[in-house]
């Protein structure tokens, strides 16, 4: 089961994370996914800088590894005629076509739905985008800081109230969001298919992805009449709070069913005497007296450190969380049990370290590979669709490929 896409193919007509993230999920589970690069540039991304800080491993782009991983690149200038006939030639390999190019950008290539369609009308053809391909505003551009984060209402729903300026986005929640819809999509398109034998358009937005995973405060905010993130909602359940500890660090406490948990919690904590105080004995009247019970609880963590109560409340069966760091999510032993990160071997000789797709079939993790170098298997590719040495040489001297 961890090959489920094993003898699937993959042409990815892409650029940055979105898509790119989506199919390197698809090589993960074993399909064959054929990444088309610019011959001189390949694609941006093997160049990002975030903040003005590169994100590599002495000049291993870590964000191409989590996004390119497993994959075949060729070097294609499709923008020729020339170019435009290989990448049809790939095409006619493929059960899945996959692209974020802009619409004007896909017509004047060659490579609109239509396109490819009229010619394999069995493929799943896959367009990713910024707010959706129908509206006035569809076919924009688009990337996650912009239309995820700010006009999916998350910088908003995160930044306190009376802050100066909104939160700062992370890079690439909505593309990694998103990719993840869009294999569901292929997935969902590869299971029809063989069922029916008819392919599919499958599109997925970054809006679409922001509201979707935003959905429970947007549809609140709609029946409401107002910003339910505005709302001013009381500490109602004390034990369903977050709470500091002596060394400034914090403990979540998730505990929703409160009756079932309280009795059990104060003996953890170290304070049955709670149980008994009649402020605090039922969830109605933690409710009512929450203000003092949040101060009672706070007042009895911040007495010893986070690692005391890691030790005090390791056998305490009720939900609770300590607030991490991504350094030390990073070495969660959790996290590292189940393989949800992992390491890969890289050509340089180094160790990279990936994040799996959180999907595991049969308890098995997936083997992953690293990403391929740009243009990395341009004449093996070419080699397999049939073209000669000669052919290949003059479409390297024309340069089409490289």
């Amino acid at each position: 089961m961890a090959g489920i896409f094993e003898g699937i193919r993959v042409l990815e007509v892409a650029t940055w994370t979105f898509v790119p993230a989506s199919a390197a999920v698809l090589a993960d589970f074993g399909a064959d996914v054929i990444k088309v690069e610019h011959p001189l540039r390949g694609d941006p991304q093997r160049g990002l800088s975030t903040g003005g800080y590169i994100p590599s491993a002495n000049g291993v782009s870590l964000t191409t590894e989590m996004s390119n991983r497993g994959k075949r690149s060729i070097g294609l200038d499709f923008s020729s005629e020339a170019g435009r006939q290989i990448l049809y030639e790939l095409a006619a390999t493929c059960d899945v076509f996959m692209t974020n190019l802009l619409p004007v950008a896909r017509r004047r290539l060659g490579v609109d739905v239509d396109d490819i369609r009229s010619r394999f009308p069995a493929v799943v053809y896959v367009r990713a985008d910024a707010v959706g391909p129908r509206g006035p505003e569809g076919g924009k551009p688009g990337y996650d800081s912009g239309t995820f984060f700010a006009r999916g209402g998350i910088l908003s729903a995160f930044t306190p109230t009376g802050a100066d300026r909104p939160v700062t986005s992370r890079p690439g929640f909505g593309d990694k969001a998103g990719s993840m819809n869009l294999a569901f999509g292929v997935a969902a398109a590869l299971f029809r298919r063989e069922r029916t034998g008819q392919g599919a358009l499958v599109d997925v937005s970054l809006l679409g992805s922001a509201i979707w995973l935003n959905s429970s405060e947007i549809i609140y905010s709609k029946a409401l009449g107002r910003d339910f993130t505005r709302v001013e909602r009381p500490a109602s359940n004390p034990i369903a709070y977050t709470y500091g500890t002596a060394d400034g660090r914090f403990l979540a406490l998730t505990m929703l069913e409160s009756d079932k948990w309280w009795a059990h919690f104060c003996t953890h904590l170290g304070r049955p005497d709670l149980v008994e105080d009649p402020r605090f004995a039922d969830s109605s009247a933690r409710a009512e007296h929450s203000a003092e019970c949040v101060a009672e609880l706070q007042g009895t963590f911040s007495a010893h450190t986070l690692a005391e109560w890691r030790e005090q409340l390791a056998a305490m069966e009720a939900p609770w969380e300590v607030v991490q760091d991504q350094l030390e999510v990073g070495n969660d032993p959790q996290a590292l049990a189940n393989g949800y990160i992992a390491d890969v071997e890289h050509p340089s000789g180094q160790t990279i370290t990936v994040v799996r797709a959180p999907v595991m079939f049969d308890e098995e993790t997936t083997e992953l590979r690293p990403a391929p170098e740009a243009a990395a298997h341009t004449e093996d590719l070419l080699l397999e669709l049939g073209h000669s040495w000669e052919e290949i040489g003059a479409l390297q001297a024309a340069g089409v490929i490289v």
